[in-house]
């Protein structure tokens, strides 16, 4: 049988701090993340899906399965996006292309990805993502959904989950979410862009 593993965070702990604290990346990522990994273990042994790749499992699964399956591959793909806080921290490459193309200016997205994250009714994510002609779409996922559901193709996200942002920012989500745009590591967004 695969058994997943709790990723290895790119940074130390308190690498993100002012945006995101130390404690909340060891409840984050060491508590509810590692959860998920050990959920996950459980359900899948002696199931068709206990050799599948992690991606495989959230197209095709449903139930406990996928809320497991689905935010392992989402919480991945979060806390590998992040490096250290900057002040002018700016899109590179042909993401920056394809953002300006799409939304007229980093400014005007920015707006639209932090109101579709704000606006999110209960527990979820917002993601950029790209369809198979690299145009960007800006999604709202309920709770452990991922637009490779959809066809597209994961590029970005913010976690609108409570225990992403309460410890920092309490009820302040907004705060929360435009706060993140100084930790994004453009570099890694543009390697998932480009990747085929």
């Amino acid at each position: 049988m695969k058994k997943f593993e709790l990723i290895t965070l790119p940074y130390e702990a308190n690498a993100l701090e002012p945006v995101i604290s130390e404690a909340t990346i060891g409840f984050h990522h060491g508590k509810h993340l590692q959860g998920y990994v050990n959920n996950l273990n459980a359900a899948i042994e002696g199931s068709e899906f206990e050799n599948m790749e992690l991606i495989d499992i959230v197209k095709k699964s449903a139930g406990g399965i996928l809320n497991n399956a689905g935010q392992i591959l989402n919480h991945n793909l979060y806390f590998t996006q992040f490096g250290k806080p900057a002040g002018d921290n700016k899109p590179i490459g042909h993401i920056a292309a394809a953002i300006d193309a799409k939304f007229g200016s980093f400014e005007v997205f920015q707006k639209e990805f932090v109101q579709a994250g704000a606006t999110l009714f209960g527990s979820g994510w917002v993601w950029l993502s790209a369809d198979t002609d690299g145009t960007l779409v800006i999604s709202q996922e309920n709770n452990a959904a991922n637009p490779v559901q959809k066809g597209l193709k994961p590029l970005l996200t913010f976690d609108v989950w409570e225990h992403a942002y309460y410890l920092d920012y309490q009820n302040r989500r907004a705060d929360h979410l435009n706060s993140l745009w100084q930790i994004i590591n453009w570099n890694v967004i543009e390697q998932r862009y480009t990747e085929k």
